[in-house]
């Protein structure tokens, strides 16, 4: 990296985790004194990264001048050698000249002086490297001279392949977003006793880990006998060992970063558990920069099957950082696949799916479903079942509308429904099970069957996922629309601590049944 990333968080994140766990890691600074324009006197205090990172328990910390081939070969000589030993990171600081600006359209002469980029010209490793295999009776003159010719013509035969290359097809450019998954409906062929969301889910981790050793599970507070906030993980790693189930830091940042690169190898399948989804937001530089576009930019050649598990939503008086629905932040994010389970049946079966997609998959677990029995509660499917991401399900058939919720709201829905059915009024209800992909077909079925649709969200109103079922609904059955297209929300606002006015922001059954009754009767 350069010296302007060791602002980041991420980069004392990284400095941190390595440290804890003594990785074979060497990491190298080309401090050239400028993050761009900003000099190294307003962006790091002290002047230099190695100073603060010299408190990091365990990280050997080298400040060389990278302009010095013989000093800077020694340091990685012995960084590598320190790693491969098992004896933890190397963090090395080179000072380098910066010879030209950062980009194409930056200007150093906006924000350097004349002498300062002459004394970067003056500290050109390149010649100094020359002269000093001159020196040493390494090469002569004559030879460096041809092998940069030789080089020289490397470069332009290079570059003229490139510019021969034929440019990309316009007609390809959203392609290899996601890889396609080989995942098919697998019925359970038998089935135990009822069982609530949350047990569903655990029992589908332990029964993938005691099925296949790439599956590991991490996160914050997720090991040993905590189990994470909610106890799903709990025992996992006394069952399959600290290398299977173990704790990180405080840093969602570090848990999709790892998750990320564990997973590229191919070696591993990471099931990383963020706490809560709300504190996703410190991780979604990852998420959303890294993690989504991975297979797109390699050409599909790369892919990085990931498992995001994250506990949403509100009615536990959870307040505005504990209750948040922000599926369509991340539906809003090509490449990420987006699971939110009603109930604990299709828990399992989505679960043990995610697991087996190619793709990264954000699976989002409802808190106040988690131990609800009346709805969520179902017979659990066996260990072999499994439901492929992208299906609805009708979960009630009707005639006079068409009504589409997920997580909170497919209960919800579903209980209105059968309390209207007392006055004669028959809803369809369907439980989308996955926001991406979207099943589109089956709701478009059955809006042409009832000529009315109704979509209700827990997330704020403005720009949900409701806004584009709406939309694309509309686009595709107008004429069999006998009404306009409705849609219940959350106010536009965060979810407040107070139960009162947490009952007023996210929708409620009596909301739901009442716009129900009005859109039927229109």
């Amino acid at each position: 990296g350069g010296d302007g990333s060791t602002s980041q968080g991420d980069f004392h994140e990284m400095l941190n985790f390595a440290s804890l766990h003594r990785l074979p890691l060497v990491i190298v600074i080309q401090d050239n004194g400028w993050a761009i324009s900003v000099p190294v006197s307003e962006q790091t205090a002290g002047g230099t990264i190695s100073t603060m990172a010299k408190g990091y328990e365990g990280l050997d910390v080298h400040e060389i001048d990278g302009t010095d081939f013989v000093a800077t070969t020694m340091v990685m000589e012995a960084a590598c050698a320190r790693a491969r030993a098992g004896s933890g990171p190397s963090l090395i600081v080179a000072h380098v000249p910066r010879l030209g600006p950062h980009s194409s359209s930056d200007d150093p002469k906006k924000y350097q002086t004349d002498t300062v980029r002459a004394e970067c010209v003056a500290a050109d490793p390149v010649p100094r490297f020359k002269a000093w295999l001159i020196q040493q009776g390494i090469l002569d003159a004559a030879e460096i001279e041809f092998i940069e010719r030789r080089i020289s013509v490397e470069v332009e035969e290079a570059a003229v392949l490139a510019e021969a290359t034929d440019r990309p097809s316009p007609d390809t450019a959203d392609q290899h977003v996601f890889q396609a998954s080989p995942v098919t409906e697998t019925p359970s062929q038998t089935e135990g006793e009822s069982i609530v969301l949350m047990d569903a889910i655990a029992h589908a981790i332990t029964e993938e880990m005691e099925d296949d050793p790439k599956v590991i599970v991490f996160g914050q507070d997720v090991a040993h006998g905590k189990g994470g906030v909610f106890g799903i993980t709990r025992g996992l790693t006394e069952t399959f060992g600290p290398h299977r189930c173990f704790n990180t830091p405080l840093a969602e940042s570090t848990i999709i970063g790892l998750a990320i690169g564990l997973s590229a190898t191919g070696r591993f399948k990471p099931i990383a558990e963020i706490q809560f989804v709300d504190y996703s937001w410190t991780g979604m530089n990852q998420i959303v920069n890294e993690l989504a576009s991975y297979h797109y930019r390699s050409k599909g050649q790369w892919r990085c099957p990931v498992v995001i598990r994250m506990p949403y939503g509100g009615y536990i008086q959870g307040g505005p950082y504990h209750s948040q629905s922000i599926e369509a932040i991340f539906a809003h994010c090509p490449g990420l696949k987006i699971v939110i389970p009603s109930n604990a049946a299709d828990a399992k079966r989505l679960f043990k799916a995610a697991l087996r997609d190619p793709n990264p998959v954000i699976f989002l677990e409802h808190k106040a479903l988690y131990r609800q029995r009346l709805f969520s509660a179902r017979p659990e499917p066996d260990r072999f079942a499994l439901l492929p991401l992208g299906k609805a399900a009708v979960i009630r058939e009707g005639t006079d509308l068409t009504y589409v919720g997920w997580g909170m709201t497919a209960l919800m829905g579903y209980e209105a429904a059968e309390a209207l059915a007392k006055e004669g009024i028959s809803i369809e209800v369907i439980d989308l099970r996955t926001i991406v992909p979207l099943d589109e077909a089956t709701i478009l079925s059955s809006v042409k069957k009832t000529g009315k649709l109704l979509v209700a969200h827990e997330a704020p109103k403005n720009c949900g996922v409701g806004a584009e079922i709406v939309a694309r609904l509309s686009e595709a059955a107008f004429s069999y629309l006998d009404a306009p297209p409705q849609r219940i929300a959350s106010l536009n606002c965060p979810v407040p601590y107070s139960k009162e006015l947490e009952d007023a922001v996210l929708p409620q059954k009596e909301t739901i049944l009442s716009a129900m009754r009005e859109l039927a009767s229109y």
